[in-house]
């Protein structure tokens, strides 16, 4: 299975906006971080947004910021709700596979994606980010004093 780049980039937002703290943040300055096209962005802040993951502002002194604790995002609601497909195989997607009356590859496929997200439900965002968030404020451009502050 592999997931989406719709999924990495909502991974990837959370993860920035988890490492920044209180402080706002735009679709661009996480395009530049991460060096990728701000327009990309911003379907998933929206969507991101509906769900409730971020809180966006509008306006002056406006941006983004996470909408709930970071520990309190799994990464397995992140993935349920920004991927479209889960169908492993034509048969998951009700295709004509010939061998699907005496197939047993559904079901084992099923398994492994039970077991896929039971593992991805034990992670939190918090998980991902980890403390201190130094290491990863600093991959990603952040100012090094509030780094420190973070960590």
């Amino acid at each position: 299975m592999r997931l989406t780049l719709y999924t990495d980039y909502a991974i990837r937002i959370l993860m920035y906006l988890g490492v920044n703290g209180e402080r706002q943040s735009s679709t661009a300055e996480i395009a530049r971080a991460y060096r990728i096209s701000e327009s990309h962005l911003t379907k998933v802040v929206h969507k991101l947004g509906q769900l409730g993951m971020i809180r966006t502002m509008r306006g002056r002194g406006g941006g983004l910021r996470l909408g709930k604790p970071a520990a309190e995002i799994r990464l397995g609601t992140v993935i349920r709700a920004t991927e479209e497909d889960f169908a492993m195989a034509e048969c998951f997607a009700g295709g004509a596979c010939l061998l699907t009356p005496a197939c047993r590859l559904r079901q084992v496929l099923a398994d492994a994606l039970t077991a896929f997200m039971t593992v991805l439900d034990q992670v939190t965002l918090a998980d991902l980010i980890g403390e201190p968030r130094a290491e990863i404020a600093d991959l990603l451009g952040l100012e090094p004093s509030h780094a420190r502050a973070l960590a």
